[in-house]
């Protein structure tokens, strides 16, 4: 028996049936299972079905094989009450089969509207629409305007698990609102804070403390005191050098040390602050005092760690430190002004 007529859409069988049995992730067509009038299971052979106009006509050659499947269905209730349908040995999981048609084949992540389609059904991001100039990687013709509306449907039903669950989150979110959340997930991983080289090793807080001390060479202290001393044989060279990054293990937290040279605008100044390697919200538990001074001269600054997720220019750049002229610098130095030896204390403290 073969039938023909048009279709728009990836849905296809006279009842409703798993995006999954329809396409695999690279738009390619798979048996679909129907059902008779007397519950026998029958399978159909789907040779072709474009998704919008301009791919030709739709032909399904149907291979009847009966056949009695008994299907030992579960459905388990999760988190904000999503139900999940576990099948038997027959069935097939829905959601991941729609979660694979909803990745770009260029850049692999999900798609999000507008999700673009060629004449013959072939789906694509709108970023990786414009990389590869308007030609369908799949079937290198061109891609046109055409959006995959009931693609954009679908998506708007689901409802799936942010991508940071090996990392703690358990939170399930619809489709639309899951990436906004994973930019701001308290379970992403963290950038690693060195600031003297443009470092893309991300983590979590312990894998970045070892990485910091066995990659980076940092010195690592226990203690919520501190006491350092800075020394520069020529202090006018400044070129935004990154001097000194020192990690304080303290409350059973961590803190990094920031101290550097750069140009604020035609001055030179030197710059100390305190990052908390964790959240915003817990770094504002803690305070941090620092002191600088010589000669009976004494320069103090007081402020709350900020968090690690702020970059390290970030932080630097809003001056939200303790700040030191370059003459008061050397001032503190003594001598001939001819070589900088500045000490650095500090301390921290939990607020209560």
């Amino acid at each position: 028996m073969v039938h023909s007529s048009w279709f728009s859409s990836p849905f296809v069988g006279k009842r409703r049936t798993n995006l999954n049995n329809v396409f695999d992730n690279r738009n390619r067509m798979l048996p679909v299972p129907f059902e008779s009038n007397n519950n026998q299971v029958k399978s159909a052979n789907i040779i072709r079905i474009p998704m919008a106009p301009g791919g030709g006509v739709c032909k399904d050659v149907i291979e009847s094989h009966p056949k009695t499947l008994k299907y030992d269905v579960a459905t388990t209730k999760m988190d904000k009450n999503i139900t999940r349908v576990a099948t038997g040995k027959h069935g097939i999981q829905s959601t991941n089969g729609v979660h694979e048609l909803l990745e770009c084949p260029v850049c692999t992540t999900l798609m999000y509207p507008p999700i673009h389609q060629c004449p013959n059904g072939h789906t694509l991001c709108s970023n990786c629409k414009v990389r590869v100039h308007n030609c369908c990687p799949t079937c290198r013709v061109e891609m046109g305007n055409i959006r995959c509306l009931a693609l954009e449907k679908v998506a708007e039903s689901l409802e799936l698990p942010c991508r940071h669950q090996n990392l703690g989150c358990h939170d399930i979110f619809p489709y639309y609102s899951k990436l906004k959340h994973e930019q701001n997930c308290r379970f992403r991983p963290y950038n690693c804070p060195y600031a003297g080289s443009e470092c893309s090793i991300t983590g979590d807080i312990p894998y970045l403390v070892t990485h910091l001390k066995d990659d980076h060479n940092v010195d690592m202290h226990d203690g919520c005191t501190f006491n350092h001393r800075y020394v520069k044989s020529n202090p006018h060279e400044v070129e935004n050098a990154t001097w000194m990054l020192t990690v304080f293990n303290c409350y059973g937290r961590q803190f990094c040390l920031h101290f550097e040279a750069f140009q604020l605008g035609m001055a030179p100044v030197y710059i100390s602050f305190l990052r908390f390697m964790g959240e915003d919200s817990e770094a504002k538990k803690f305070s941090y005092s620092l002191e600088v001074g010589g000669y009976g001269r004494k320069f103090t600054w007081q402020g709350v760690p900020r968090s690690i997720r702020d970059s390290h220019r970030k932080v630097r750049d809003s001056q939200d430190g303790l700040v030191i002229p370059r003459n008061l610098a050397l001032f503190f130095s003594g001598g001939e002004r001819q070589e900088l030896k500045l000490r650095v204390s500090g301390r921290i403290w939990k607020e209560q």
